[in-house]
């Protein structure tokens, strides 16, 4: 058993082949075989087969939803009620949520099956997914490398078949880069499409939930059934939601004007083996009629330098609830209120969480809050004008997912800034909050996978995902 695709599963269903019970059993199975990899913190196991019981019964009767048959994992920073959720970090270990989020709640009312929650980088704050509290997830194409992160554990799960499809969170890439490390297809919506009621947040202007899967048709399907405005996130925006999974289908493809960030190709820190894949799809469209052009955009060193000032801030000022009074661990050593909020946060934090959290707090304080925070505020509002007059001419924007293949587990690990520069090709959309996507389009001569990220107008998921598939398509 290894379904690539909900339309198989339901091909199967139909004909008597499997049961929804009978395929939950296979993924558990699955996922014992495969526990190595570390991607699930927890499987909900007896519940999943009970909820595929349930389902089978809506199939006979002819009342299952849009999803019956999608067995899907959450990440560890979406909530679930009555279940465990740890954003990995030992700070809420065995705390059970009280309520579930939008997104789950959306997802299971459309028969979607939730196997278990998935391993992450502690707080979503890493590209490597070795900074899970609970261990390093391990990439399925080669256990001695990085799945990518901060959705590391979701992405190892689908890439390995531990369930069909997975939700991740993207702040910076946390979605589209473990997607192009693994060989899955990984999608952001535009910021404020998908609702972060129920997330546990790390950067609240630059979070968003979105789909990891197998193919398009899913990935269109997961993000309709999940967008929508929701009265618990007032940064929703209010516009209706297409019918992604058969509306992208209309979208004309046949002749799209495509920009290609020529600071991005031609960067030096971009594996020569990427470049070439890019410079050759570039080749192999402008054959098939489309307009593909270069576009400068000098501001791409910038992205990383003013993506940690804003995302740490906002993290530190995030990240202060945790402190063993409102929320989370509180220390035994504790004595008085000081020494409470101290030994908590101490041992509660990882390494890389405490990094971030007084780096936020250095660039918020007022010696320093307007030569960095202010500045990069400045710095924000150039890259969406930027990018926006790009879009202004064009329908997409073309560029590497990431600089290079999954790179060896603590390659990286002594060097932050090397580490952070691994986002530097998927910032620009978290930064901008526009929809992107990573496709799993290439293989390295190494063996390992890449993707090829496409960028899209704000609120134009269609046009991102009809391209996609035209490109899926033409690559197979």
């Amino acid at each position: 058993m290894n379904y690539r695709s909900l339309q198989a599963i339901k091909t199967d269903l139909a004909s008597g082949k499997i049961t929804c019970h009978s395929l939950v059993a296979a993924y558990i199975a699955r996922i014992e075989k495969e526990k190595h990899l570390n991607a699930f913190l927890e499987v909900w196991g007896d519940e999943a087969l009970a909820q595929a019981k349930a389902i089978d019964e809506k199939i006979k009767q002819g009342k299952a939803g849009k999803l019956a048959g999608m067995v899907m994992g959450i990440k560890d920073n979406i909530c679930y009620k009555g279940h465990k959720v740890s954003v990995s970090s030992k700070i809420l270990e065995g705390f059970e949520s009280l309520y579930s989020s939008t997104v789950v709640e959306r997802l299971m009312a459309e028969d979607a099956i939730i196997i278990g929650r998935c391993n992450c980088d502690e707080f979503a704050m890493g590209s490597s997914n070795e900074k899970s509290a609970y261990g390093k997830v391990l990439n399925p194409h080669d256990n001695k490398r990085v799945p990518g992160g901060s959705s590391g554990g979701s992405t190892a799960a689908v890439a390995a078949g531990l369930c069909l499809a997975a939700l991740g969170t993207d702040t910076g890439g946390s979605i589209r880069q473990p997607a192009s490390f693994c060989g899955v297809v990984g999608m952001k919506p535009t910021y404020g499409r998908v609702s972060r009621y129920g997330v546990l947040a790390y950067a609240s202007s630059f979070d968003q939930v979105g789909p990891l899967t197998n193919n398009i048709e899913d990935a269109a399907l997961i993000l309709e059934v999940m967008a929508g405005k929701d009265e618990y996130d007032s940064t929703l925006n209010q516009k209706p939601v297409p019918a992604y999974s058969a509306e992208y289908k209309k979208v004309d493809t046949k002749k799209l004007r495509i920009a290609y960030l020529k600071d991005c190709v031609e960067h030096t820190g971009l594996d020569p083996e990427i470049r070439t894949h890019l410079e050759k799809t570039i080749r192999e469209l402008k054959k098939q009629g489309h307009v593909v052009e270069p576009a400068s955009f000098p501001l791409t060193d910038y992205a990383v330098p003013s993506y940690y000032v804003l995302t740490t801030a906002e993290a530190s000022s995030n990240l202060s609830r945790y402190n063993g009074i409102n929320y989370g661990h509180r220390s035994s050593r504790a004595t008085d209120l000081e020494s409470t909020y101290k030994k908590s946060r101490t041992e509660g934090f990882g390494k890389e969480v405490k990094r971030r959290i007084m780096l936020g707090t250095f660039v918020l304080s007022s010696g320093y809050f307007d030569a960095y925070y202010s500045k990069a505020q400045k710095v924000r509002r150039l890259f969406s004008e930027q990018t926006e007059a790009i879009l202004k001419d064009y329908d997409l924007i073309l560029l590497p997912s990431t600089p290079g293949t999954a790179f060896l587990f603590g390659q990286n690990d002594q060097d932050p800034v090397k580490m952070y520069l691994e986002d530097i090709f998927t910032v620009q959309a978290n930064i901008t909050g526009l929809p992107a996507i990573s496709l799993p389009l290439g293989k390295h001569s190494n063996g390992l996978p890449f993707g090829v990220q496409l960028m899209g107008k704000r609120h134009d998921e269609l046009t991102l995902l009809a391209f996609s598939e035209y490109l899926m398509n033409s690559a197979s």
